[in-house]
């Protein structure tokens, strides 16, 4: 009997383990097919973000090219209009234009029929680079005729026009210059137009793209992959194979395979859409394919295209790898199951779990922590900032937060303290955090950046848990402050005096949604010093449970003055060893977290002033060049960064004296040069309707010029060719400040 006893609970026992292993197996391979299924997203993800920054790259490597001939002939085309009265100097220009910038192959003035009486019908002077005539290092001469004859009417070409139809500049098909330059070209074509606005020629600059095999070949993300580019109608422009460049055109090309998708991917990229899509050869091979329109009014389009069997080809080694570790692992789990069957401890899995939960506290705190800005002083490099903040948890996570950026010269900050305390506190203070981050990014106004935060976290709150948060915007450059409070403690303001910053009574984030908050505004001078705190300071408790108190806290702001504790990081660690003081052996009852804010602006050194008054006509955008000009000359700029100065100052005044006052109606424009060892500084200062170019959202470059909105590409371009970018409305005036540093 037992015997019978003994063999039947090794029965059972063997049945338990057996049970085990199989459940063991069975998790250890959804784990594992859900981390395979992670890591190739992760991979796939990667591979999206190498395949879109080198998009990117080769898209600004191509602009930068375009955008300079652009410019060159912009810039030459106020010449034209100056000497129109003499026809025969045209020829001049269009050499100097050639002269001053190697890519540019050709140039052309085409005059309307009978411009000129004693010209005739075709007058259009042409210069041309002849490098069927270079030897050796020399540059090619440059030679000049008039292109208009009774063989070739330019009057019908595709460059003439199409920039005369639209009214703006225009870039030709692409095309190989047989029996001339032998290149592969396109034409830039500007239309040149009288005091009367009518359009009287076409200027045009005929631009080599031999660069752009090697821009588009320069560099793969994977050994395999390869990159090509298209122009507006599919001619292939740029791939691998030389042979079929200028050649054929990518419908020809993909004609005949069976996978459907290339033909969708065709008409997206001459269309001038970006995307990505997966596509099977003919011999069911998959690859990716990334492409995206080249900006800058082209037409043109690139793709990368990578293979599936290369990017993934280590991921299955691994996997396969994994899978023998894996059957290794059951044996060896089988043998552990076994043994611990017999010898396990209810103590030693008590231990190991409260090990694990401190463990993954100890990680989720760092994780917190991590959250914060930890650098100080966060911003070296400037000298009108100074910031330092501080937080303590009561427990292993809390529900403290604190917060600051700068964009576009506004400083933005918040400091918030979540009901409750824990885990459940620290999942809160981090979804803050981040709400914070993502809607100030494209938002100004304090109030708007709390109403959202609160409509978000009010949705779905059955916690019921809320957090009393206060946010503000410091504009750096004139130390206006927008700030709006959401049932916070107020901060204090620190200067010659220790005073509280009104704020009015909101109710806390996430309680009600659609609640309205208000926007508060005040001046802060320089060198003073905004205070902010939770009431983990106001509330810290001694043994005999007294509170540390406002009162103490503005009297330690008031020693700080006496001292003449002006920075930041000094009045904080001088709060804490006050409150430590008064605190002395009693526990830490809840988050403690403090913020300073030090506006240390100085009025720098001008080493020069200089301005000029415009009207809101475009006719006087030549008088606006001038002017950059002479203050670029003035500071020294290279020629290449006055360039891209003339540029973005010309985007910023034209949208000004399109769009800021009624139509039909004049108004000033003030554009003032300000320079001194460190910085050039251009402020645009109009009084047309309220208008924030900053406040726009990235521009969508699927649109056509016509449907953007205003303020869209031109600030992009201009974000990308300036240092920073500054918007405030005062005294009834709009003004935007541009700044570049002046290299040494």
């Amino acid at each position: 009997m037992k015997l019978f006893q003994k063999l039947k609970q090794k029965s059972l026992h063997f049945k338990t383990s057996l049970a085990v292993i199989v459940t063991a197996a069975v998790l250890v391979e959804v784990t594992s097919a859900v981390q395979y299924w992670f890591a190739r997203e992760g991979i796939r993800k990667e591979v999206e973000h190498r395949a879109e920054s080198e998009l990117k790259v080769k898209n600004l490597e191509i602009q930068k090219v375009m955008t300079a001939v652009e410019v060159a002939v912009r810039n030459m085309a106020w010449s034209v209009e100056q000497h129109l009265a003499r026809p025969d100097s045209m020829y001049g220009i269009t050499q100097k234009l050639l002269k001053d910038n190697e890519v540019i192959a050709g140039s052309a003035i085409a005059f309307e029929p009978y411009y000129y009486q004693d010209k005739g019908r075709q007058f259009s002077p042409y210069s041309y680079k002849d490098f069927t005539l270079k030897k050796g290092d020399t540059e090619a001469p440059i030679i000049s005729k008039q292109l208009g004859t009774d063989q070739y009417d330019y009057h019908t070409m595709e460059w003439y026009t199409a920039p005369k139809e639209s009214g703006q500049g225009y870039w030709s098909e692409p095309y190989f210059d047989e029996g001339g330059g032998e290149l592969m070209m396109s034409t830039y074509s500007l239309p040149i137009r009288n005091e009367q606005g009518n359009i009287i020629a076409i200027f045009t600059a005929d631009v080599s793209l031999d660069w752009l095999g090697d821009i588009i070949n320069a560099h793969h993300i994977y050994p395999s992959s390869y990159n090509l580019m298209i122009s507006r109608t599919g001619q292939l422009m740029a791939c691998p194979v030389e042979s079929l460049v200028m050649r054929n055109t990518i419908q020809e090309l993909t004609e005949g395979m069976e996978d459907t998708t290339v033909r969708n991917i065709n008409q997206h990229m001459m269309a001038g859409v970006s995307g990505q899509a997966t596509v099977r050869d003919d011999q069911g091979r998959k690859n990716y394919v990334f492409y995206a329109p080249i900006e800058g009014g082209t037409g043109w389009s690139m793709a990368v295209v990578c293979a599936d069997k290369e990017i993934y080809q280590g991921l299955r080694q691994v996997a396969f790898n994994l899978l023998l570790m894996m059957l290794l692992g059951m044996g060896l789990l089988g043998y552990i199951i076994y043994r611990a069957a017999r010898s396990a401890h209810r103590l030693a899995d008590v231990s190991a779990e409260k090990e694990r939960i401190g463990s993954e506290l100890r990680i989720a705190s760092g994780i917190q922590m991590a959250m914060l800005p930890k650098i100080f002083p966060p911003y070296p490099d400037r000298d009108d900032i100074d910031i330092f903040g501080q937080l303590t948890p009561a427990k292993e996570v809390g529900g403290d937060l604190y917060d600051f950026y700068i964009r576009d010269e506004k400083l933005f900050f918040c400091i918030g303290d979540v009901s409750g305390k824990g885990v459940p506190a620290s999942l809160v203070m981090a979804v803050t955090r981040s709400l914070f981050r993502t809607v100030s990014a494209h938002e100004s106004m304090p109030d708007r950046i709390i109403a959202t935060l609160n409509d978000a976290m009010a949705e779905d709150n059955e916690a019921n848990m809320f957090v009393t948060l206060f946010v503000g915007v410091l504009d750096l450059p004139t130390g206006r402050l927008r700030y709006s409070n959401a049932g916070h403690d107020a901060p204090l303001i620190i200067c010659k005096d220790v005073e509280r910053l009104p704020v009015d009574a909101n109710i806390p984030v996430g309680l009600m949604q659609g609640w309205k908050y208000t926007t508060q505004e005040a001046i802060i001078a320089p060198q003073t010093t905004l205070f902010l705190y939770t009431d983990g300071l106001t509330e810290a408790e001694n043994i005999e449970h007294q509170l540390f108190g406002e009162q103490r806290i503005i009297d330690v702001a008031h020693q700080a003055l006496v001292n003449q504790t002006s920075a930041s990081e000094p009045i904080i660690h001088m709060m804490t060893e006050a409150a430590h003081a008064f605190v002395g052996e009693a526990e830490q009852s809840d988050d403690l977290t403090m913020l300073a804010i030090r506006y240390t602006k100085q009025q720098p050194d001008v080493r020069f002033k200089r301005s000029i008054t415009l009207s809101n006509d475009v006719q006087e955008v030549p008088q606006l060049a001038q002017f950059v000009e002479e203050v670029c000359e003035a500071v020294e700029f290279d020629p290449a960064t006055t360039m891209s100065m003339n540029l973005a100052i010309e985007e910023a005044v034209v949208n000004v004296m399109n769009y800021a006052y009624p139509a039909g109606t004049k108004g000033d424009i003030d554009i003032e040069a300000q320079a001194n060892d460190v910085r050039l500084k251009f402020t645009i200062i109009d009084s047309g309707t309220p208008f924030d170019p900053t406040a726009k959202e990235e521009v969508d470059t699927t649109l056509t010029a016509e449907e953007r909105s205003i303020g869209g590409l031109g600030i992009h371009l201009v974000r990308q060719l300036m240092d920073s970018i500054n918007y405030e409305r005062v005294g009834g005036k709009n003004i935007l400040t541009l700044r570049k540093k002046i290299q040494q």
